[in-house]
């Protein structure tokens, strides 16, 4: 769905101001150079309208063409051109686009880009269009709907995806070094001392003597091994790090499921997973900071030997299936203090364009797009959960065929055991803000409590 994390790229300003520069967990995995589809023929036959879709990621072209494709057998008098970009092209280009008034009609939005857009007036609110009227949030897994509403619940994008996190494993590694995949079922977690689950990454690190995390004279400072994979991509949102350790103390981003105007960076439970979290690097199971960039995500940590775990979204479950030389097996996240796990909630969503003369077409599109025919097809085909029941059950059948057992990642749904994105105005000046404080905690300059300074100024911006 959304392959590494990595931070946006600045986008070319806009008259009015710069869009977003915050950083996102949905990034595509390869940047891949534009690929149009028109989904099965050249060009649009006679009389038919013609709109078109965007989407970013490669992964999931396959999936969209292929419901594109049944959308227009049963709506002959519309043509779909799909354009794919890379993650970087996408955004650079879907800005210039707004500027020159020559934007897709319809393409996949990401919730940091969202609130800008919707101040920018550059998406359409969707609920006065005839075919997204029968498209309630009922449809959609819960909370879905409301990533994708304004502050008076004026929608601006259909849901078409949603991700949570889990535990990645080389399931050889885990069993070389003594532990069943049961193990790894009934972690739990705390602040304090890190619980069972601190015990396993403390096992699975391994200094250049051959010693242990968890043995007498381990050397955090020459590590061959560290018990946890790190995200190079560590932000304000901490999507794939830090969140859910925090969201499993009960802590919560904001004063507001979505919409928030406080900031609770300044919580006595963050402080206290900030200095367990990054505290990691002192005791050698955690990577130090810039060890690994970009170059070297997650998958490669594992696949390298270099990891002993990653936590990963589930965008990420085909790409570290197919790591050569690796049998992946995912695990649930260690239960936290609440007394469950934790995962951050976040999907991505379909938005009209305000400049589109075609917004009848292209919500007929996106409608069908989130229809439960179209949400199996999409399920199917899937690197990724669809935002639907539907979808999601032939995501995991799919999934299940090939031997991968993906219930940790629906269970966090089903089971109620998430936190949603933090769904805010001011992402683009929150980011680099924060970007610091996570930065020097992280090179062990400073620790939780120093987070109260940055959380007063992140709060000023909602002033």
């Amino acid at each position: 769905m959304h392959t590494h994390k990595r931070t946006l790229p600045s986008p070319t300003a806009l008259s009015r101001r710069r869009l977003l520069q915050g950083s996102a967990a949905h990034a595509a995995g390869a940047v891949s150079p534009a690929a149009h589809s028109a989904c099965g023929a050249a060009s649009a036959p006679a009389g038919a309208t013609e709109i078109d879709y965007w989407l970013w990621d490669a992964n999931q072209l396959p999936a969209y063409s292929a419901a594109i494709n049944r959308f227009m057998e049963l709506n002959p008098d519309i043509f779909v051109r799909v354009t794919q970009l890379g993650w970087g092209d996408y955004w650079t280009k879907l800005t210039a686009s707004f500027v020159a008034e020559a934007g897709p009609d319809a393409f996949t939005d990401h919730l940091a880009r969202f609130p800008e857009f919707v101040s920018l007036g550059v998406i359409a609110p969707l609920d006065g269009l005839a075919a997204l009227e029968d498209v309630t949030a009922d449809h959609f897994q819960d909370g879905l709907q409301e990533l994708w509403s304004d502050q008076e619940g004026t929608r601006y994008g259909i849901p078409k995806d949603y991700d949570t996190i889990a535990i990645m494993y080389d399931k050889n590694l885990l069993a070389e070094e003594g532990f069943t995949p049961e193990d790894l079922e009934t972690l739990d977690w705390n602040p304090e001392d890190g619980g069972s689950f601190e015990e396993l990454i403390a096992r699975l690190s391994l200094d250049a003597n051959g010693v242990r995390g968890d043995e007498e004279g381990f050397d955090p400072k020459n590590v061959v091994r560290y018990g946890m994979a790190a995200d190079a991509g560590t932000d304000y949102t901490g999507q794939t790090s830090w969140s859910p350790f925090a969201l499993s103390t009960g802590w919560t981003f904001t004063d507001a499921n979505t919409w928030g105007t406080r900031f609770n960076y300044d919580d006595e439970r963050f402080a206290a997973t900030m200095d367990w979290y990054f505290g990691l690097v002192d005791k050698g199971f955690f990577p130090p900071f810039g060890m690994f960039g970009d170059s070297s995500p997650g998958q490669t940590q594992l696949q390298s030997g270099k990891a002993g775990i990653a936590l990963a979204g589930s965008w990420m479950i085909s790409t570290f299936a197919n790591m050569e030389g690796m049998e992946l097996g995912i695990a649930p996240l260690p239960t936290g203090p609440v007394g469950t796990p934790m995962s951050m909630f976040n999907g991505l969503g379909d938005s009209i364009s305000s400049q589109s003369e075609k917004k009848e077409e292209a919500a007929r599109l996106i409608a069908f797009l989130a229809s439960d025919e179209a949400q199996r097809i999409i399920g199917e085909r899937a690197p990724f959960f669809p935002a639907t029941d539907a979808g999601t059950e032939a995501a995991i059948e799919s999934y299940a065929a090939k031997g991968l057992d993906v219930t940790p990642f629906t269970d966090r749904v089903a089971n109620g055991e998430t936190g949603l994105y933090p769904l805010v105005e001011n992402s683009a000046s929150i980011m680099p803000l924060m970007q610091t404080a996570f930065d020097q905690c992280w090179m062990r300059k400073i620790d939780g409590a120093d987070f109260a300074s940055f959380n007063e100024r992140v709060n000023a911006l909602f002033e």
